[in-house]
């Protein structure tokens, strides 16, 4: 079986998930269909180097998650179905004691 060759650009922008946007290298690697040691083997060779402050390079990939996930959120509730003026907005059932 053949080694699929990606192409370098593929290749970073797969590291940028991860450096980048916060994604975990597993995540990337299962959505890209690449093994996570492919990943990391990238991630070495293509990843910029980090800058002085850490924890602010770490606070900066936590928003960006969490800006992330509250978009998806968001778009969920976008997709809602919505009832249609002529429905009746609830049914209601009535018993008879007998």
């Amino acid at each position: 079986m053949e080694k699929p060759n990606f192409s370098d650009e593929f290749k970073r922008d797969a590291v940028a998930q991860i450096t980048e946007l916060g994604y975990l290298a597993v995540e990337v690697s299962q959505r890209l269909g690449v093994s996570p040691h492919s990943l990391y083997t990238w991630k070495k060779r293509f990843a910029r180097p980090a800058s002085g402050d850490t924890s602010k390079d770490a606070e900066i990939r936590q928003l960006k998650r969490e800006l992330a996930r509250v978009t998806e959120e968001r778009n969920i509730r976008k997709k809602t179905p919505r009832i249609s003026s002529g429905m009746p907005s609830e049914i209601r059932v009535c018993c008879r004691a007998t």
